[in-house]
């Protein structure tokens, strides 16, 4: 038996596509066989299976999982439940890998594959691997058997064991994603007052898109921060391991400010600490963990990437823009935001109890949100290169860890190319709105010379 995958599904950090359209019940078999062989060829046994509430999750499930049965390995099923759940199950049960069916913060219609095999990311080339398996057959031939294990409230427990005082009246914006059982079981040990938002598990996203990065889904919050006069609010993506945050004043707390935040107590533990961020992070960060007294790090974006990176360098905490936060000190060095909610309620505490004053203090910089568009799928990759190559005949100062990253006096711009849709990303940060033009029109001069513009906005 051979299968194709649509080439779209096989990406950088996971597997995922358009359920029905790029992604079916096929593929799924195929990756449980796939995934299977990996485990037993790096002489694993068993592996834990979980999924979130998408309408599609329980039939990806099932092919799954026969898939894994046929290879001849065991299947642990944790259940239905956030990603960072199948992570912790995978980090502390006798199990050899994980994989979690989730479209993470997608619209509905998506789902997708998060892997992890013997605690180490399962990406790049493993990724490409399952589908030149699937094209040959090359698969292991066995009778797995599954088991049933409820690992909620440990998790639960575990969780609230990173708990260091504080007393707050918080929201929370669950979006109907697939945190909501865990942080209602949270929320009753957490002392203090919360209000929580759409806890339902729900599929469809009824009340708004599960991505607490774009501004416009933490509406609700800021509403319900506002009518309730609470101290502040977190919200999660569909699975959980992206947070997002506004202060009492309705202000996003954006994701690297949220790492600087959550850096103050950790360099406290650990001095000289190396702190990593994406390239995407603002400067302002990177100052600060220096200010510390810690090791500040930029790093390429991707949650993959940036686990193999902490590993390297023994980083207690990293974190990307996009709110996807990695704790090591005191935790498994998974990106977990049901955890960093916790962490950052204990770090508010331990810096004086007010997030509003903690936002007020930071630096105040004018930057554009992650303005993404479309290139062709051929080009994006080269049109980086050509801009690197442009500059290195400048004396412009230049990162090139993750595309181009170029600081001026006026602040800084970034241009990458993403690693998992046809899109060129760009950034700009500065002191003030006339730096902030002077840098988007560097920006745009380096895209015309490549024959682009920045064109409309692409969506995720």
């Amino acid at each position: 038996m051979t299968h194709r995958f649509d080439p779209t599904s096989l990406r950088e950090y996971d597997i995922r596509g358009v359920v029905g359209k790029t992604l079916g019940v096929d593929d799924a078999y195929a990756i449980g066989r796939g995934f299977g062989t990996h485990v037993l060829r790096a002489g694993g046994t068993r592996v834990a299976l979980g999924w979130d509430g998408r309408v599609s999750s329980e039939s990806l499930r099932d092919s799954l999982l026969k898939g894994l049965l046929e290879t001849g390995v065991d299947v642990v099923r944790t259940g239905l439940g956030p990603t960072p759940q199948l992570y912790f199950a995978e980090a502390t049960l006798e199990v050899d890998g994980g994989i979690q069916i989730t479209g993470s913060h997608n619209p509905a219609d998506y789902n997708g594959f998060k892997m992890v095999l013997q605690h180490k990311p399962f990406f790049g080339d493993d990724i490409q691997s399952i589908g030149r398996m699937a094209e040959e057959g090359n698969w292991e031939e066995g009778e797995g058997s599954v088991t049933d294990y409820d690992i909620e409230d440990i998790y639960v427990d575990r969780l609230m064991a990173g708990y260091a005082g504080g007393t707050f009246r918080i929201g929370w914006d669950n979006g109907n994603g697939a945190g909501g059982r865990i942080l209602e079981k949270l929320v009753k040990k957490l002392p203090g007052e919360h209000h929580v938002l759409y806890a339902e598990i729900d599929g469809t996203f009824p009340h708004h898109h599960p991505d607490p990065t774009e501004e416009k889904n933490l509406e609700d919050l800021k509403k319900l921060v506002a009518e309730k006069n609470l101290d502040f609010g977190i919200a999660f993506d569909g699975d959980a391991d992206r947070i997002g945050a506004i202060d009492g004043q309705g202000r996003v707390v954006w994701g690297d400010q949220i790492l600087s935040i959550l850096a103050e107590p950790v360099l406290k533990a650990v001095p000289g600490g190396t702190i990593i961020a994406d390239v995407k992070a603002s400067q302002a960060l990177f100052d600060r963990v220096k200010e510390l007294g810690g090791e500040p790090l930029m790093w390429k974006t991707g949650h993959s990437l940036i686990k193999t990176k902490m590993a390297e360098t023994h980083s207690p905490l990293a974190g990307e823009m996009s709110g996807h936060i990695f704790f090591k000190h005191e935790w498994y060095g998974f990106d977990d935001a049901i955890y960093s909610a916790v962490r950052f309620i204990s770090s508010i505490h331990m810096l004086g109890g007010s997030l509003t004053n903690l936002k007020s203090a930071m630096p105040a910089l004018v930057n554009t949100p992650e303005m993404r568009f479309q290139v062709d799928e051929s080009r994006k990759f080269a049109v980086v290169e050509e801009v690197l190559e442009r500059l290195s005949k400048t004396d412009a100062e230049v990162n090139a860890t993750d595309g181009a990253r170029v600081n001026t006096p006026d602040g800084w711009w970034l241009l990458r190319a993403s690693n998992t849709q046809d899109v060129l990303v760009a950034r700009a940060e500065a002191k003030d709105q006339a730096g902030l033009d002077r840098l988007l029109g560097q920006i745009d001069e380096q895209l015309a010379l490549s024959g682009l513009e920045r064109g409309p906005q692409a969506g995720h």
